[in-house]
């Protein structure tokens, strides 16, 4: 089975092609364009590279977030795009799983943290045998502080993975932080495509109408417009 993936859920863009369980070609970007820019020609150049069309993949998948608002809505218009005009099936990945994929030879607690901004991060809790992951809680979005007192709790050392590594372990006062080589921190689409492969296998895929994003939180706009509701609620009453 060919699948394409994509990740653009943070400022790292990533394109994979995958035959089954082999990697066939592997983009990443990291250089802060616009992912509406370069995601097509990543595509492309990743399609050119392995000596197939749009019309040879079989499955498509992609991380559906959380993540930037902007860069998960780009990564799954750009996928349902390409699986519209196909006719093939689609797998969302949770972005935090898919780098928890990254890091499941280490084996041990692994921890994926994305910068949420206003003091939070994207988070969640894996374990891995040195094989495969297993997830132990659900993506949420909460504070640092709240993190480190949650993974306290277990004590273990933690692998920590995503763009919110740095600002995560500069705060972390109670919880052992196993270092991760820096290429493990990044997204990468064939860790999406790892993790999609285990989905389809089980039944779990959908057209692209299906394929939906996951933002955890309301966007900064939908906070703007609420408060201007509310605000205006107020003055009525």
């Amino acid at each position: 089975m060919k699948i394409l993936s994509l990740d653009t859920s943070a400022t790292v863009a990533t394109v994979a092609l995958l035959d089954g369980d082999k990697l066939l070609a592997e983009q990443m970007t990291n250089n802060g364009n616009t992912h509406s820019e370069t995601i097509l020609p990543m595509i492309e150049d990743a399609l050119a590279t392995a000596g197939l069309n749009v019309s040879d993949i079989d499955l498509f998948a992609c991380s559906c977030g959380p993540g930037s608002f902007t860069g998960v809505r780009i990564g799954v218009a750009t996928l349902k795009g390409l699986a519209f005009a196909s006719d093939k099936p689609c797998v969302g990945v949770s972005t935090l799983e898919a780098l928890a994929e990254n890091l499941k030879c280490c084996g041990g607690l692994i921890c994926p943290v994305m910068n949420a901004r206003r003091s939070q991060v994207y988070t969640a809790l894996f374990i891995s045998d040195g094989q495969s992951i297993k997830r132990v809680t659900e993506d949420e979005a909460m504070s640092i502080s709240e993190l480190d007192e949650m993974l306290s709790k277990y004590g273990a050392p933690v692998s920590f993975c995503g763009d919110g590594y740095d600002i995560t372990l500069e705060a972390l006062t109670k919880t052992r932080a196993k270092d991760t080589p820096l290429r493990l921190r990044y997204q990468s689409a064939a860790s999406v495509a790892e993790v999609a492969l285990r989905k389809y296998e089980a039944g779990e895929y959908s057209d692209d109408a299906g394929l939906k994003v996951t933002y955890l939180r309301p966007s900064q706009a939908e906070r703007e417009l609420k408060e201007k509701q509310k605000t205006s609620e107020n003055k009525n009453n």
